[in-house]
């Protein structure tokens, strides 16, 4: 659609970058169509179209006189459009006498022999003239525009840069020459979307990324402007994008289903319903060995369906009679099979018999290679050689041999008592099968003195190379040596500091234990007293009563002193007040009911319930007060410990 000049083809005199309005304007100065075309003219080979800006020009290129004139007038040598001499007797001084320099013919912008085409010279667009609008294309020298990454079915762009004075037509005749456009979509603003039919034609638009847009021949800001355009994002391609997907998907799917058909093995054919005809031609075919398999597999289905019946079971049963017989021939097939197979063995191992016997010959011309006589005169190649034939022989003799002793094996433990009937073929064998096995443990034996050899050499090889590792090791054994030694007197010591703080905790005990002794003895003495101050009350009482009158002043009396004490016990008792006094008493309670203690926050949870205004602070001074009444232990360990409060006020009132 569009043309693409090459600089490299016809490289103009000016830069088309700086001066592409000139060239826009030279034919509307000249009175010339502005929708006007390039003129091409064809170059001396004819092999490329060089188009070049349409100038008037005075004279017709068909006279060659008047050309010759021209190209004189310049100081050129006057040349046809091949390259020939117009004129033999030019004379190049003419130029130099007009004052202009002479013109090299093969100077580039002339047009008369194109230079080559470099491959990395870049693209130069040409003008587009339209109906009412003229683009000018970009710099070659600049980069290309940048475009956002491409949408999957895109098929709308993003045109901005246009001139405000723009308008739809505008936009739809500079566009369409890419392909048929849908729909357009123009903003107040210099921008717009044009949806396309294709895909393809999206790339047809991006060509026109960077031309300079000019409304007619007016140069007015409002009617100029630089077109951008790029790859947009629209829900519309992106539906139809993906509807092609599902469909490209479901075509691939179908495809892939008919592959599978296609290579899927056919299902077996059905098996017909029971009839008489078919019960006929089943039991026809059950006694036909080739037809054996489909006949037995038909009797089957039958059966698995429940065609038997009273009218059909003599059928069914002279099928399954004829079924029975065909065991027979599988047996017999069977024994032929096995006689095959052990006239095949024989064959194999009468075989296998003549290869060791050969393998034998060929060992007995090794070992007398490998003698004094001969092995002399043979070189230390040849002996190497000789050597390694003879092992590698010694080995697959000593194979095959073990493989023909394994079948005669497997023939011995199936015989039968029948077939041990010939002693002295079995001793034959069993010598000859002797006499083998000795010749090959003896070269086994010589194999191994080698081996032993060999490895002798490997330990004394290895032994000196310990050596020199073992002096290296020495220094690293030493190294770790001291950090167990340190790791060590480190175990020691804390050991060590264990067995004291085990010794500190035994003499512990012991003295808990001397305590608790002390506090028993106390317990038992504290008892007889009790028990014998009860009997002197007793006897107390009984005095008491024959002489009541005469006591009685000494009992007031007495009375009168003993007030006095009570009061000062009062006085300094722990209970300062009634309300304490009904606290102890709650508290002892609440406590006899818990054995096992209770902490202050429990027992001042309960205590709330009674009265609210109670706090913790209070019971557990008055609770510490009482020693004799409430005792504080420790229970638990580590993280779990925790403070019980206990009663204790039956043994404070042993103590006291």
């Amino acid at each position: 659609m569009f043309l693409v000049q090459y600089t490299g083809l016809n490289q103009l005199p000016f830069d088309p970058s700086s001066s592409t309005e000139s060239l826009s304007e030279s034919p509307a100065e000249d009175g010339s169509h502005p929708g006007k075309r390039k003129r091409a003219i064809p170059p001396a080979d004819g092999g490329r179209n060089l188009s070049l800006d349409s100038i008037p020009m005075g004279l017709p290129m068909s006279d060659p006189t008047a050309w010759a004139t021209a190209m004189n007038n310049l100081g050129m040598a006057p040349m046809g459009m091949t390259g020939q001499p117009l004129l033999p007797d030019f004379d190049p001084a003419l130029g130099m006498m007009t004052g202009i320099p002479p013109i090299n013919p093969m100077m580039p912008g002339l047009g008369i022999v194109p230079p080559p085409i470099p491959p990395d010279m870049p693209a130069v667009k040409e003008i587009i003239h339209c109906k009412s609008c003229t683009l000018f294309p970009p710099n070659p020298h600049l980069p290309p525009p940048a475009t956002r990454e491409r949408p999957p079915g895109c098929k709308t762009v993003f045109v901005g840069g246009l001139p405000e004075n723009g308008t739809e037509q505008i936009i739809m005749e500079v566009f369409e020459q890419c392909g048929e456009v849908i729909a357009i979509r123009k903003s107040k603003k210099n921008f717009c979307h044009i949806r396309f039919a294709e895909e393809f034609m999206v790339d047809k638009a991006l060509y026109l990324s960077g031309y300079r847009i000019r409304l007619g021949s007016s140069t007015d800001k409002k009617d100029t402007g630089r077109l951008h355009v790029d790859f947009a994002q629209a829900r519309d391609d992106l539906y139809e994008w993906e509807c092609k997907q599902r469909m490209l998907a479901r075509e691939e799917r179908h495809r892939r289903r008919l592959a599978e058909e296609r290579f899927r093995p056919p299902s077996p054919p059905p098996v017909v319903h029971y009839s008489d005809h078919e019960c006929s031609v089943v039991a026809e075919k059950l006694k036909d060995d080739t037809k054996f398999s489909e006949a037995i597999q038909t009797l089957l289905t039958w059966i698995e369906r429940g065609e038997v019946n009273r009218r059909t079971a003599n059928n069914f049963y002279s099928m399954i009679q004829s079924a029975n017989s065909h065991i027979r021939r599988l047996v017999n097939e069977k024994a032929a099979h096995e006689k095959e197979m052990e006239e095949a063995k024989e064959k194999f191992k009468l075989a296998l018999s003549g290869i060791l016997v050969q393998f034998e010959q060929i060992v007995a011309v090794y070992h007398s290679a490998s003698k004094q006589k001969a092995w002399d005169h043979f070189t230390k190649a040849q002996r190497k050689n000789i050597s390694v034939w003879c092992k590698q022989a010694e080995e697959i003799r000593n194979i095959h041999n073990d493989e023909l002793m394994g079948i005669r094996r497997e023939e011995e433990m199936e015989m039968s008592d029948e077939e041990i009937e010939d002693p002295s073929e079995m001793k034959e064998t069993e010598e000859s099968a002797l006499v083998s096995q000795v010749e090959a443990l003896k070269e086994e034996n010589d194999s191994l003195r080698w081996q032993l050899d060999a490895y002798r050499n490997e330990v004394e090889l290895l032994k000196r190379e310990q050596g020199k590792a073992s002096r290296d090791e020495d220094t690293t054994k030493e190294q770790q040596m001291k950090l167990l030694q340190q790791a060590l007197q480190g175990m020691q010591k804390h050991l060590l500091k264990v067995q004291e703080e085990y010794k500190k905790r035994e003499a512990e005990l012991e003295k808990v234990k001397e305590d608790k002794l002390k506090v028993e003895t106390l317990l038992e003495n504290l008892k007889e007293q009790q028990s014998m101050a009860d009997e002197e009350d007793k006897e107390g009482d009984a005095a008491d009563c024959q002489g009541n009158e005469s006591s009685t002043s000494r009992v007031c009396a007495c009375s009168q002193e003993k007030e006095c004490p009570v009061e000062k016990t009062l006085s300094n008792s722990p209970v300062k007040s009634e309300r304490e006094v009904l606290l102890v008493g709650i508290i002892s309670t609440f406590l006899h009911v818990h054995p096992f203690g209770a902490s202050i926050e429990y027992i001042c949870s309960y205590l709330q319930r009674l009265d609210s205004k109670i706090c913790t602070a209070e019971v557990e001074v008055l609770m510490t007060r009482l020693q004799n009444t409430f005792r504080q232990e420790l229970s638990g360990v580590g993280a779990s410990l925790e403070k019980r409060w206990k009663f204790c006020g039956f043994d404070g009132l042993k103590m006291t």
